[in-house]
């Protein structure tokens, strides 16, 4: 499975953002442990490569590494094993680094400018990004010029959101703070809780 079908198909990226790479590891091993199979890792996380590197020996997940704002920061991401870079902004340079080292392409955008930008520099998949300043009907909005783009609001998200997002046409969703929330005990919680608010917002019929 591509990654791009994979993403798609997981709905969820986990987001794994700490100050220290102990904290970090444990964080993402917990999300993979509640049943996450995407995961982004973050480069302000102290050795986050270091934790790419290991999530990677798992062929079940599809890694990657966000806060990417260089293409120096690409090219370190994919020797990691990374198969997806995020970024909280629109960087040509950025994007097309990614593209000539055959890797998915997320950059951040919030309006129809950066949205251009980015599909004409590459970008597979668009990161409304911080997602809870903008709310569903901004994405909505920027869709209708847009149409036929994939789409991960990141930042913000609720349980009581996840189906206004799918609704206003989110293909997946990133979330953080929301699966960390309350340590490593409440990790598993915190999925569990989310991927049935993602299953029942993507049901049909």
């Amino acid at each position: 499975m591509s990654t791009i079908d994979s993403l798609l198909k997981y709905k969820i990226m986990g987001l794994v953002r700490t100050n220290d790479q102990v904290t970090g590891q444990a964080m993402a091993d917990a999300m993979v442990d509640a049943g996450i199979r995407a995961i982004e890792i973050t480069l302000t996380t102290p050795g986050a490569l270091n934790i790419v590197e290991s999530l990677s020996n798992n062929k079940d997940l599809v890694v990657g590494v966000g806060t990417v704002l260089s293409k120096k920061d690409v090219k370190s991401a994919a020797k990691a094993g990374a198969k997806f870079i995020v970024s909280p902004n629109t960087d040509v340079d950025v994007i097309e680094k990614t593209k000539k080292l055959d890797l998915i392409s997320m950059p951040g955008v919030a309006t129809a400018t950066e949205v251009g930008t980015a599909i004409n520099a590459g970008a597979d998949i668009l990161k409304l990004f911080p997602a809870s300043t903008y709310g569903p009907a901004h994405l909505k909005a920027l869709r209708d010029p847009y149409p036929n783009r994939l789409w991960c609001p990141t930042g913000g998200l609720t349980l009581g959101t996840v189906d206004d997002w799918f609704a206003a046409g989110a293909n997946l969703i990133g979330l953080g703070g929301p699966l960390t929330k309350g340590g490593l005990d409440k990790v598993k919680e915190n999925v569990i809780a989310f991927m049935g608010a993602v299953s029942s917002a993507n049901k049909v019929g």
